[in-house]
């Protein structure tokens, strides 16, 4: 008895180590962004292009890595959510509980969410050439939207798992054919959807690899789909390279904005959430 009494607060204390260190990390990394990046800080960073001698250290900004990133961030989103929600309806409204094509299906994308980055970027790079595609806001469109899928598709899945088929049951002896009911599994899982939208556009504003070989890079905002664009982590990327100390310091800097966005978009999911798991069934 006494053996367990020790080996129950010995874990305890593991864990509160492990928490505490976590936290340290966090506040490490958080502390060496803004101490570097405070003073380079200012509104033209925020508000201007990069000028002739930006990365030299002299005049401009990053505004066409953050207009990029949002760009890119959006619109794959919004594609990731069209082709994933279909997906997560069919295999758990259509399909039966145990069927084995919902089981390869899974399978497949827990292989897609482990795929790192840089393998989808050089996918994505190969299809372009063949197609004679250059580096433009498109590519990186369509590559984020294939690294962020299966991220969307498995969190979905795995609140869609959770769905009491009592009310499936329920709505179809109601008479509800079963593209009306999924009114009602969508109304569960939204949670589950806004959750996974936070996760699919943290990993997707903070990509490199993948634009890098897609979307390229470039100092204006691009004006049509065929035109390459600007992201935040290739900004820091390019900025870090550089010998300039201030140059290094505008590379803090970006990470500090890119930071802060990710911030508001985890505090506005969070809210989402919330809204959603409050008025569940």
């Amino acid at each position: 008895m006494k053996f367990k009494f020790i080996e129950e607060r010995l874990f305890k204390l593991l864990m509160y180590l492990a928490t505490l260190a976590v936290f340290g990390f966090v506040v490490s990394i958080i502390w060496t962004i803004v101490s570097r990046g405070w003073g380079a800080m200012s509104w033209d960073m925020v508000s201007k292009l990069p000028g002739g001698g930006f990365y030299v250290g002299k005049e401009g900004g990053f505004l066409n890595a953050i207009v990029g990133s949002l760009y890119i961030v959006g619109a794959s989103t919004l594609l990731g959510l069209l082709v994933s929600i279909p997906v997560v309806f069919y295999m758990n409204v259509y399909l039966s509980k145990n069927s084995r094509l919902a089981y390869v299906a899974r399978l497949a994308y827990d292989v897609l969410f482990g795929i790192p980055s840089i393998v989808y970027g050089a996918f994505a790079f190969t299809i372009m050439i063949y197609f004679g595609m250059k580096t433009s806001l498109a590519g990186g469109i369509i590559v984020v939207t294939l690294l962020i899928v299966p991220i969307f598709i498995r969190s979905m899945d795995e609140v869609a798992r959770t769905f009491p088929r009592e009310l499936l049951d329920a709505a179809y002896s109601l008479g509800a054919t079963r593209f009306e009911t999924i009114r009602v599994v969508l109304r569960q899982i939204m949670p589950g959807i806004a959750t996974a939208t936070l996760l699919s556009i943290g990993r997707a504003i903070g990509d490199a690899a993948g634009v890098m070989f897609t979307a390229g890079y470039t100092d204006s905002i691009p004006t049509s789909l065929s035109q390459p664009a600007a992201t935040m982590p290739l900004a820091v990327f390019f900025q870090m390279s550089s010998p300039i100390k201030e140059v290094q310091n505008r590379a803090y800097a970006a990470a500090m904005v890119l930071t802060l966005i990710v911030l508001a978009l985890s505090v506005a999911g969070r809210l989402i959430t919330n809204r959603f798991s409050k008025h569940r069934v």
